[in-house]
C-alpha cells in the first residue's frame, strides 16, 4: 500500500511565497486523496503493489486496461506530487546555470497550460534537457523522460494566495526551487 510520504520542511517553510495554507491543503488532502484512490485501484490487480509506481508509468500501455486511467490519474497524482514536495526548499540558493537559460522558456510553458496540469524540465536518454508540459496527471517517466524539474499548476496549487493571478505564481515559486535536488536530479 501506498501512504503519504512526509513532507522535507513544515507547511510554513516556503512562506511568503507559497502559503501554509495551501501546502497544507495541497499535501494532506490532494496529494492524500491521489495516494488512497491509487490504493483503491490496485486492489484490483494486487499484485502490482509489488511493482514500483515509476515502474506502472514508464509501462503504462502494459498495465491492466480496467484500471489503466486510475493509474495515470492517481499514480502519476502521487508520483508527481512527491517529486514536486522535493525539488523545493526554504533555503535559498543560486540557480544552476543550465537553468539561466531554460527559466523563459519553461515560464512560458508553464503559463500556456491549458486548464490542469505540469510543467517540466526532462532529460532524455542521452541526458539533453528540455521543457514539456503535461495535462493532469500524467508522468513525464510515461514518454521515457527523466524529471529534472516540475511545477504543479493545478489551480489548487495557488488559487488561495494568487487566486487566478498564475504568473505571481510562478514568480514566487522560483524562489523556493531546491537546486541542490535539481542538481542531483541531473545526475
Amino acid at each position: 500500500m501506498y501512504e503519504l510520504p512526509k513532507l522535507p520542511y513544515s507547511y510554513d517553510a516556503l512562506e511568503p511565497h507559497i502559503d501554509a495554507e495551501t501546502m497544507r491543503i495541497h499535501h494532506t488532502k490532494h496529494h492524500q486523496g491521489y495516494v488512497d484512490k491509487l490504493n483503491v485501484a490496485l486492489e484490483k490487480h494486487p499484485e502490482l503493489f509489488k511493482t514500483p509506481i515509476e515502474d506502472l508509468l514508464r509501462n503504462i500501455n502494459r498495465a491492466p486496461e480496467d484500471i489503466r486511467g486510475q493509474l495515470i490519474n492517481h499514480g502519476g497524482g502521487h508520483l508527481n506530487h512527491s517529486f514536486f514536495w522535493k525539488v523545493m526548499a526554504p533555503e535559498k540558493k543560486d540557480m544552476l546555470s543550465e537553468f539561466m537559460d531554460i527559466k523563459e522558456e519553461f515560464t512560458k510553458a508553464a503559463m500556456s497550460v491549458f486548464g490542469s496540469g505540469w510543467t517540466w524540465v526532462v532529460a532524455d536518454h542521452a541526458g539533453k534537457l528540455s521543457v514539456i508540459t503535461t495535462p493532469n496527471q500524467e508522468s513525464p517517466l510515461m514518454q521515457n523522460l527523466k524529471p529534472v524539474l516540475g511545477l504543479d499548476v493545478w489551480e489548487h496549487a495557488y488559487y488561495l494566495k494568487h487566486q487566478n493571478r498564475r504568473a505571481d505564481y510562478i514568480e514566487a515559486w522560483w524562489n523556493v526551487v531546491n537546486w541542490s535536488e535539481v542538481e542531483n536530479n541531473l545526475k
